[in-house]
């Protein structure tokens, strides 16, 4: 299998993100992590098309607190190797995601999904290993069965995605916020996507999202969602104020109805879709007192 590694020198000088990454061999790629902390492990799942620099103001909250945090490059972000476009589908997500428990022999985790995270992370939460994973977060997430109607922003990002094989992530990663980004921080998104050839998990993902009740992922969705109902797991749901990819008033009150909660969905205001960036002290906090109590 041909992959893209994008050079190290790459990621030199990344603001506040100054983790050193770890490396495993799976499917003939070299995929990475950052590992970092004591305590409890917290394994923190990103989506499109982010990586785990996402969620630097979350470590830096959670690690204090007494917890270890994980985070992951799926394949084809980040510091990961990027296969070619048809690599990607949902299985072969959830099974690199399900490979990093195992290598790395994780359990009792606390696991924090966002974006596609949630598709994927909630699949290996489930249907999966479900044994592995102890208390869960979704965050601005959800999981796909080809019933659900995209709303307007995603149909139009997803347009764009199609028509524009050198995505500009920084650019995306810059709409989907509700205060803007510093350069170094755009540049940072920017980073892991130092050619075309790159890209290929940023041009999939929002194709793999299925539309109707029989396309590719549809019925392993439905399962996901069968479990979730039924689970009793402690559960916490946040929610940016301003997401307009998966809004509040949609999305985010059908994960509050779907999921199993002991309290509300937390509201997190003044953010939008990716609200790491825009609170992610305040979500580092939210969780670390959540996972305390």
């Amino acid at each position: 299998m041909t992959v893209h590694r994008t050079p190290d020198e790459s990621f030199a000088n990344l603001p506040g993100f100054t983790h050193e990454p770890h490396y495993r061999d799976w499917e003939g790629m070299r995929l990475a992590h950052i590992d970092v902390g004591d305590g409890r492990p917290v394994v923190l799942l990103h989506g499109e098309p982010t990586w785990s620099f996402l969620w630097r103001k979350v470590i830096d909250e959670l690690v204090p607190a007494g917890n270890r945090c994980i985070a992951p490059d799926l394949p084809g972000f980040g510091r990961s190797d990027k296969p070619a476009d048809d690599w990607y589908t949902y299985d072969h997500l959830v099974a690199s995601v399900v490979d990093l428990f195992e290598q790395l022999d994780l359990r009792d985790v606390t696991l924090v999904v966002h974006d596609w995270g949630g598709p994927v992370g909630l699949r290996v939460a489930t249907t999966e290993i479900a044994d592995r994973i102890s208390r869960i977060v979704v965050m601005d997430s959800g999981v796909f069965t080809g019933t659900q109607p995209m709303g307007e922003t995603w149909q139009a990002f997803r347009s764009f995605v199609d028509a524009t094989p050198d995505l500009p992530i920084g650019f995306l990663v810059q709409a989907g916020v509700h205060e803007d980004l510093a350069d170094e921080v755009v540049a940072a998104y920017e980073a892991p996507f130092d050619s075309v050839d790159a890209k290929g998990g940023a041009r999939t993902l929002p194709g793999l999202i299925p539309q109707t009740p029989d396309a590719p992922g549809a019925a392993e969705g439905r399962a996901v969602i069968a479990a979730l109902a039924a689970d009793t797991r402690p559960m916490l749901l946040l929610w940016a104020e301003h997401d307009t990819v998966l809004p509040l008033d949609g999305p985010g009150r059908q994960m509050e109805e779907l999921l199993p909660l002991k309290e509300p969905l937390h509201l997190i205001e003044g953010a939008g879709h990716f609200l790491q960036e825009d609170r992610g002290d305040e979500i580092g906090r939210v969780i670390a007192d959540w996972l305390a109590s």
